[in-house]
């Protein structure tokens, strides 16, 4: 394995101010202990043959956007994080390029528009489960990855590369306190009460409400993620309570500010 390598990665990904790195071998794909429900078709390998790494990195959606969705303010920021997370993915594997090593990165969503997903709701490589493999956080109820800095709160992308990488340790504890308030304050009941992999979303139901949102200019949804207790980014932003979340004294000023975002910059 390439550690100077991998310090030169690392390093450049300070430069570039990503907060959230991690490096995933191809195996742990094709480890069934590691990843009992994924098909084979989105292995990075199957995918990319020469890949023997995979480098993911990890961009925060920030607690007071998401906490007005659905909205303007949200969707944009949204939309900001993924062209970032594209660009950072392209210049890392131009950094890998340089250094000798073939690599590709690979698009943030992969999928022209969010009305394919009803009928197709997967696109052909899961970033999240590549962020898992890269020790990056673990699968919640809601489906997503959770971290320890940010939870859910995350955005994820990957450069397939030809490295050798040292991969990072699997986060082994589960982030995941299991509080239901993602299930509960779900707009279209679309997730359930089971643990990952068995509690999978209702994607065709997440679909349709996020192509109505879509139609306004609020998409995505984001209350599961809104609403997750986990992650240190709730300290920096004073907002340990998701209480907030709900009619109670003492919220007024809170909610009064995300009506007021709601109603501007939409259909």
């Amino acid at each position: 394995m390439n550690t100077d390598l991998e310090q030169k990665v690392r390093a450049r990904c300070r430069e570039m101010e990503i907060p959230l790195v991690g490096f995933a071998d191809v195996s742990r794909w094709e480890d069934s202990s590691v990843n009992p429900d994924m098909p084979e078709a989105f292995y990075p390998r199957s995918i990319w043959p020469e890949c023997v790494s995979v480098l993911v990195i990890g961009l925060p959606v920030h607690l007071p956007a998401l906490e007005t969705t659905p909205s303007i303010w949200y969707h944009e920021e949204y939309r900001t994080v993924n062209a970032l997370l594209d660009q950072y993915t392209y210049r890392l594997a131009e950094f890998l390029n340089r250094h000798g090593y073939p690599s590709v990165s690979v698009p943030r969503d992969g999928y022209g528009h969010v009305s394919v997903l009803e009928d197709n709701p997967v696109a052909f490589f899961s970033h999240r489960h590549a962020a898992y493999f890269a020790g990056l956080g673990n699968f919640g109820i809601n489906n997503m990855l959770l971290t320890p800095q940010y939870g859910p709160r995350v955005r994820f992308g990957s450069v397939l590369t030809a490295a050798p990488l040292p991969p990072d340790p699997l986060i082994e504890e589960m982030l995941c306190t299991r509080c239901m308030q993602c299930v509960n304050e779900c707009p279209v009941q679309a997730l359930n009460e089971e643990d990952y992999p068995e509690g999978l979303t209702e994607k065709a139901t997440c679909a349709k409400y996020s192509q109505r949102l879509a139609r306004d200019y609020r998409a995505p949804c984001g209350v599961c993620i809104k609403v997750c207790p986990v992650g240190d980014d709730r300290i920096h932003y004073h907002r340990e309570d998701t209480g907030i979340y709900r009619e109670k004294a003492g919220t007024e000023q809170y909610r009064q500010a995300w009506e007021h975002v709601r109603r501007y910059g939409v259909k």
